[in-house]
């Protein structure tokens, strides 16, 4: 069904009935559940504080048992909650922060830690990449200049075999 045959479908409703499809929608949908409790009660702080729990604990697993666990560091788990952000329109300044957290934490995990696969690093840049093109996109690089340059000062810090490619992306901005 186009947008358009929706729309014209929708029109044919009345208000009783169109009510009766949301709260349909919203008690066979997960998303449609999501999105309507974010809408109605947008609590972007306790959102942002699980995932950023969810993230580190990618690097610094918790020990559930007496043995310790290995990080995972997946890059996937920030992504996911980056773009559940995005899709719920949470604020910009909020997705911006989680995403510079993503990389914040994998670098102070790679400073205690040696990191022998180059994939790590490489994924880490394109992190960076995504979240300074999301940034300049939202007009929002000024808020964020401190953190963006510790950043890349802590590539050059740690000998990461691409820190130039991080300074490159850097000195694109005007701060």
């Amino acid at each position: 069904m186009s947008k358009r045959d929706l729309k014209k479908y929708l029109s044919k409703l009345n208000k009783e009935q169109l009510e009766e499809q949301i709260v349909d929608l919203y008690e066979k949908f997960l998303p449609v559940k999501t999105y309507y409790d974010f809408v109605f009660n947008p609590k972007e702080d306790a959102l942002l504080k699980e995932a950023k729990l969810k993230i580190s604990n990618e690097y610094y697993p918790f020990k559930k048992s007496g043995r310790g666990s290995k990080p995972k560091m997946r890059r996937s788990i920030a992504q996911k909650f980056i773009k559940h952000f995005v899709v719920l329109g949470v604020d910009p300044f909020v997705i911006a922060d989680l995403m510079l957290y993503n990389i914040e934490i994998a670098q102070t995990y790679s400073g205690e830690n040696t990191i022998k696969q180059e994939l790590f690093y490489k994924s880490m840049f394109n992190s960076f990449e995504q979240a300074i093109e999301f940034i300049i996109s939202n007009g929002i690089h000024s808020e964020f200049k401190t953190r963006i340059n510790t950043i890349c000062s802590e590539t050059k810090l740690q000998k990461w075999f691409i820190s130039s490619e991080f300074e490159r992306i850097v000195s694109r901005l005007e701060f």
